[in-house]
């Protein structure tokens, strides 16, 4: 082989690489992490509240 093709040949092995990292991330951020126990409450609280908001706004204060 000749520097014209070893070229060539690790041009094409650094662009398959590089194609194989972003198909890997690509689908990490597709398959997201499964919640922590803080998180999941933190968002059920959350949910929670915001309920509560909801009803709050159905019924105004009567005064």
């Amino acid at each position: 082989m000749n520097n014209s093709q070893q070229d060539e040949q690790e041009d094409l092995q650094k662009y398959l690489e590089e194609k194989a990292k972003q198909e890997q991330k690509k689908k990490e951020e597709q398959e997201p992490e499964p919640l922590s126990a803080y998180d999941a409450c933190v968002l059920k609280e959350s949910a929670k509240i915001h309920e509560l908001i909801a009803e709050a706004q159905k019924h105004p204060k009567n005064e």
